[in-house]
């Protein structure tokens, strides 16, 4: 009995103590899975691609036909989709400052893009428009935290590459919270085109013809190697597909022979406002700079592969304004929105926008909720578990919830101000956009347009005297929020010419589209060559 006894215990004693090491096992392994979940929840990496001037129909993604993005769509595929997501303005300098500061243009003053002219300096453009465009302040102001600073505070290594933009010496990306600047000078445009030897202080040229694009990715692949075991935000701001628009004959032949076999329209251009404007999607040096821009995401999402932290970075990707269909380069269509870079319409304002959140599992899902570059900002830092900082990302919210499935029932106005004359046509004017309505208001003569959305997302349905309260509405909202944020107006040029406006816009309808028609079937037929190194392509400007 006492053999027994003994035995029952000594049986007892190995239970408890199995049960026991069990329980901390238990233990021990919930806290390490919660420090991983930590790792992943609290503090990630972050990766930012920005491209500059890429239109919402720019991908396949997004509906286009011609152009091919596979490594761009498949992030978007593995991303959440906001199908109404919006630029802070129809032009770089504001929508860049915009996502950095998580203010509204008219807020923070940088309401053009940086190095336009403005006041009777407007006047040496030879434009003869109504008005002399507002002043705007010239660099990202120093008052302002960007989100580069808030996340260095926080222990992030900080890194640039590519377009900046937003001032010269004394106003680059290392004074504003980044710790490595590759690229990133005063200039929106890449001096030297698309091949090296490009002409940048922040940038070396090593091997000659070597892509900008290709350079970019594999610096910040670079960066994320080196700081795979820390925790960073990377920011790749593309200059692509900014003109001059330059690409290599190869992949000029690959799309030209596929513009031939979808058939070639006879005639590529419609009569805007002001410009011609771009009707189909077949330019095929545009094609190959869209191409290398997706092969150069492609470089950096592997890195992340490669590396092992692909599961532990969010990746945003996004673009800074509507394609250029007219001005510039005239590149692309961004049919079915009207207009596109410059222009106040959807073309100029709703672009491509993908939040990738791994842990989230919400790849390829869809939301319709209307977004903006504003809501980046305090979207990442709540994504990071840091705190939100409201007074400084004062025009944004968090969009978290919808990356997790949760509705957002915020109803919330959006706003544009653009007092200026864009290069590609669009008019000085300001935008109000909320609950499905939007509202533009032209300074040149106080005229509005009313638009319900998405219904008329093409802009070409102005209902406002169908809706005269709505409009009213809006407009007081409007003019409120413009007071409230001392946004700065255009003023009546009292040296305005009306003859010599009605003389330009005869010349461009009857030259300056002719001349365009021309060197369209130019690019498109079978022997076209630039130059005799091929990448340099010619620049028609406006």
């Amino acid at each position: 009995m006492q053999k027994k006894l003994l035995n029952y215990r000594f049986q007892n004693f190995q239970f408890t103590k199995g049960f026991t090491w069990l329980l901390f096992l238990s233990f021990f392994i919930l806290f390490n899975c919660n420090k991983d979940s930590e790792k992943k929840y609290i503090k990630p990496n972050i990766l930012f691609i920005l491209v500059d001037d890429l239109g919402y129909h720019d991908l396949g993604v997004t509906g286009s036909k011609f152009y091919e993005t596979t490594n761009i769509d498949r992030l978007a595929n593995e991303s959440m989709i906001f199908t109404n997501g919006y630029a802070a303005s129809r032009v770089c300098s504001p929508s860049r400052a915009s996502i950095l500061t998580g203010k509204f243009t008219a807020r923070h003053g940088i309401t053009d893009w940086i190095g336009a002219k403005s006041g009777t300096d407007w006047r040496t453009r030879n434009r003869h428009d109504k008005m002399l465009p507002a002043d705007y302040v010239r660099e990202l102001p120093k008052d302002d935290i960007t989100i580069a600073e808030t996340l260095k505070q926080k222990g992030y290594n900080t890194f640039f590459a590519g377009k900046w933009h937003l001032g010269g010496q004394g106003s680059y990306p290392e004074d504003h919270g980044f710790d490595i600047n590759i690229g990133g000078i005063a200039a929106g445009s890449p001096r030297g085109g698309y091949f090296s030897p490009w002409n940048n202080s922040k940038l070396t040229n090593d091997k000659k013809g070597v892509n900008l694009s290709m350079r970019l990715a594999k610096e910040t692949a670079n960066f994320i190697k080196r700081n795979k075991d820390s925790t960073f935000f990377a920011f790749l701001s593309f200059y692509a597909v900014h003109a001059p628009i330059q690409t290599s004959k190869h992949k000029w032949q690959k799309y030209r022979n596929k513009a031939d076999s979808m058939g070639i329209e006879e005639k590529g251009y419609a009569m805007e406002r002001i410009l011609p404007i771009r009707q189909v999607q077949d330019n095929p040096i545009y094609g190959g700079l869209v191409e290398t821009l997706d092969d150069a995401v492609g470089v950096v999402l592997e890195a992340l592969k490669n590396n092992g932290i692909d599961d532990n970075t969010i990746v945003v990707f996004t673009s800074d304004n509507g394609g250029v269909a007219s001005g510039d380069h005239y590149a692309t269509s961004n049919l079915p929105l009207r207009g596109g870079k410059g222009y106040q319409w959807e073309g100029g304002l709703k672009e491509p926008f993908f939040i990738k959140v791994p842990w989230m599992q919400n790849g390829g899902n869809k939301t319709d909720y209307p977004v903006i570059a504003t809501d980046f900002y305090p979207t990442l830092l709540d994504l990071a578990g840091l705190q939100l900082n409201g007074e400084q990302h004062v025009d944004g919210i968090s969009l978290k919830p919808l990356l997790g499935g949760v509705d957002l029932n915020i109803e919330r106005p959006l706003y544009w101000h653009y007092p200026h004359y864009g290069n590609q046509g669009g008019e000085p004017s300001s935008v109000i956009q909320q609950e499905g309505w939007k509202l533009i208001h032209y300074w040149e003569d106080g005229r509005q347009e009313l638009y319900k959305l998405p219904s008329t997302e093409h802009d070409s349905l102005n209902v406002i005297f169908k809706k005269p309260e709505i409009a009213k509405a809006l407009n007081n909202n409007l003019m409120s929020w413009l007071k409230e944020v001392n946004a700065k107006f255009p003023i009546e040029d009292p040296e305005f010419d009306l003859a010599k406006a009605v003389e330009r816009k005869h010349n461009t309808i009857n030259k300056k589209w002719l001349l365009l028609e021309q060197y369209r079937m130019e690019m498109l037929s079978k022997g076209f060559q630039p130059n005799e190194t091929w990448w340099k392509s010619r620049v028609t400007t406006d």
